[in-house]
């Protein structure tokens, strides 16, 4: 099974640690307890580009960080052999916003010695997805209240657009742990960008294409309301991945699967010579 490695780093609260056990959990944790270093390991199923194909399973590793300043000489040390990051930003912090392009971009770039060309994945081999958080809260009206005191919003989709085109991101998706709109969307787009580098050769236009629509329109279909939880349980939570490191980041793409061809029949096959013993062959694969 193909293994995939995504760290998701960003400002501290921003909602790295709700988002990642939102996804693994379904439940959504209530209080908010600064993360070191965590890991997640979880099986994630994508559709086939048709009906007719089966499903295709990924080993998804997803490593949560600090965002928090004291801890920017250790956070590096997850990077390594990283197929996706993933830079988090809340909608309802400006600030954070900023800090996608100020400290993260420049991070990754600068501890993988990439270029901005690098960024894109028909050119290079980082794709980085952004992702805005706590979409719930732009309907708010306390929030909105409280930025508005500040002489300020929630960043707009035309801001996020921009940042986009600016930074050479893969894409754009929004969610929200509390509601769980959206967090399903994010992993299986950071994996299909990881492992499929056709798919990152779309106009990126059509990539993030109405991000704040599909958002809305999952909000008519909200799924049951998860369980809070203020002590999330071991247990509970996917088996930690471990995986070992080596000193320079590798994204590089990974070919599709080889497709298995139906087996030739026996009325397929050409008539042979009576003297030769014909054997059924039992698969036979596309090179």
């Amino acid at each position: 099974m193909r293994s995939v490695k995504c760290v998701v780093i960003g400002d501290g609260g921003v909602g790295k640690s709700s988002l990642l056990i939102s996804y693994t959990t379904n439940t959504f944790p209530q209080d908010y307890v600064p993360t070191v270093f965590d890991n997640y390991s979880t099986t994630i199923a994508l559709k086939g580009k048709t009906p007719e194909q089966e499903p295709r399973l990924f080993k998804l590793n997803l490593w949560d960080t600090a965002g928090q300043e004291e801890y920017d000489t250790l956070r590096p040390l997850s990077y390594p052999q990283t197929d996706i990051f993933l830079i988090c930003f809340s909608v309802s912090e400006p600030s954070s916003f900023v800090n996608v392009k100020e400290k993260w971009l420049a991070e990754v770039k600068r501890i993988a010695g990439i270029t901005n060309s690098d960024l894109y994945r028909a050119e290079g081999k980082y794709p980085i997805l952004l992702v805005g958080t706590k979409a719930d809260l732009r309907e708010n009206e306390e929030q909105k209240d409280k930025l508005h005191a500040m002489n300020s919003d929630f960043i707009s989709q035309s801001e996020i657009n921009k940042l986009v085109d600016e930074c050479k991101f893969a894409g754009y998706v929004e969610c929200s742990a509390a509601t769980q709109i959206g967090v399903t969307e994010v992993f299986e787009t950071a994996v299909e960008y990881a492992v499929y580098e056709e798919k990152l050769n779309k106009p990126k236009k059509e990539v993030r294409k109405n991000s704040s629509k599909k958002y809305e329109q999952k909000k008519q279909a909200k799924p049951e309301s998860i369980t809070a939880s203020s002590n999330i349980n071991s247990d509970n939570i996917a088996q930690s991945s471990h995986r070992a490191s080596s000193p320079n980041v590798n994204g590089s793409a990974t070919a599709a699967p080889k497709i298995l061809a139906k087996p030739v029949t026996s009325n397929q096959k050409k008539k042979s010579s009576p003297r030769k013993k014909v054997v059924k062959p039992k698969n036979c694969i596309i090179m």
